[in-house]
């Protein structure tokens, strides 16, 4: 029996808001979180493991972050990620080579860091002393931190921990062997794995973009990544719908799985979300990030959440938290929330359980509507 639409938009809501696990489950079940330092009302890191880890309270990714085995590294895009995809990817060498004078900057840098154990980058800063930089928005950045930042992507240190959200460094080193042809393209393959563990079920040009992506995993392999392609789409189950070719798991019965019937409000670059050319086939509005928009031009907000309700996508919320209490404006792709009560005994949950995300008391769950036609 053939799939549609409605069984792909079910798929990927319950393949990907598994049930809650432990911390440590969570980040093995996916492999990869991808990171973002707004916090609006948490960072997106939070506000994505809140939905697949019991008891999840914002910060604890940080809080735990030593003890976990995990690491903040590339991947499709900066995240944090298991020692086990972590491997896969390392030795990494970068697009943009060193020159003699940077080499030597970090290797002393490095043998500075040893000798210390971890270290904060304005203690590095004022041992070097190395000036300031251009950095990719224009601004004036310190060479050092630019030199961190470069070491760290290199694989020569590793994020040891953060205080204060401030990245402290220790050194580190990966294992290193020459690698065969085969070898190099099965940890490709293993990569892409990961990719469609995390984002399936994936439509086709989806799925050749994020592979692209893997540029920023494993520069030193980009020239295989467009054969990586092609194997991906070979082994993957799939099927066209609508003149979309789709593709997830070949292990998974995408008309098996059926959400809860919950109201949750989703991170910007939740799995469920990142995909904006998925997101416009499977609920059939634009969901915009508008963080960077400039304020008179957004149209859900600086920091809006998708409103999920059962396998729907219906608005979006957004969250402030301002003299220690959650406050909240919840808009609507309808002309107005669904009339069911279960969707109102389901949201008060969602906002309860926002509540406790944050350890803040609740007061009440006033929410302001707002309408958005969907012309």
């Amino acid at each position: 029996m053939g799939i549609d639409l409605n069984d792909l938009r079910r798929y990927a809501v319950a393949r990907s808001l598994f049930a809650p696990t432990t911390l440590k489950g969570a980040l093995g079940k996916m492999g990869f979180v991808q990171a973002d330092p707004i916090r609006a009302p948490a960072r997106a890191q939070d506000l994505t493991l809140r939905h697949r880890v019991k008891n999840y309270r914002a910060g604890d990714l940080e809080r735990r972050y030593t003890a976990l085995g995990i690491a903040e590294d590339f991947f499709v895009n900066y995240g944090f990620v298991t020692a086990e995809l972590q491997a896969l990817m390392h030795p990494r060498s970068a697009v943009a080579r060193w020159s003699p004078t940077r080499k030597a900057q970090a290797q002393a840098l490095l043998e500075f860091v040893r000798e210390r154990g971890s270290v904060h980058p304005r203690e590095v800063d004022a041992h070097f002393a190395h000036g300031t930089v251009k950095n990719y928005w224009g601004g004036s950045s310190s060479a050092t931190t630019h030199l961190l930042d470069g070491m760290h992507y290199r694989g020569l240190l590793r994020v040891a921990r953060r205080k204060g959200g401030i990245r402290l460094y220790s050194a580190h080193e990966h294992a290193a062997a020459p690698l065969t042809t085969a070898v190099r393209r099965v940890r490709i393959d293993q990569l892409v794995d990961v990719i469609v563990r995390v984002y399936a079920p994936l439509p086709a040009t989806s799925l050749s973009g994020l592979i692209s992506r893997l540029r920023y995993a494993v520069p030193q392999w980009r020239q295989g990544l467009k054969s990586a392609v092609l194997r991906a789409r070979q082994r993957l189950a799939h099927a066209r719908i609508d003149d979309v070719d789709w593709y997830w798991p070949p292990d998974e019965e995408p008309a098996s799985l059926h959400p809860q019937s919950n109201v949750r409000f989703l991170a910007p670059f939740d799995p469920v979300v990142w995909d904006r050319r998925r997101f416009e086939i499977l609920w059939k509005w634009a969901y915009r990030f508008e963080a960077y928009t400039p304020a008179q031009k957004r149209k859900l907000g600086y920091y809006a959440l998708p409103l999920l309700w059962r396998d729907q996508i219906i608005g979006w919320g957004n969250f402030a938290v301002s003299n220690g209490a959650l406050r909240h404006e919840i808009g609507y792709v309808a002309s107005s929330s669904p009339r069911e009560r279960s969707f109102k005994r389901e949201l008060d949950a969602e906002l309860s359980r926002m509540h406790e995300f944050l350890a803040i008391a609740s007061t009440g769950n006033a929410t302001t509507d707002i309408a958005r036609p969907l012309s």
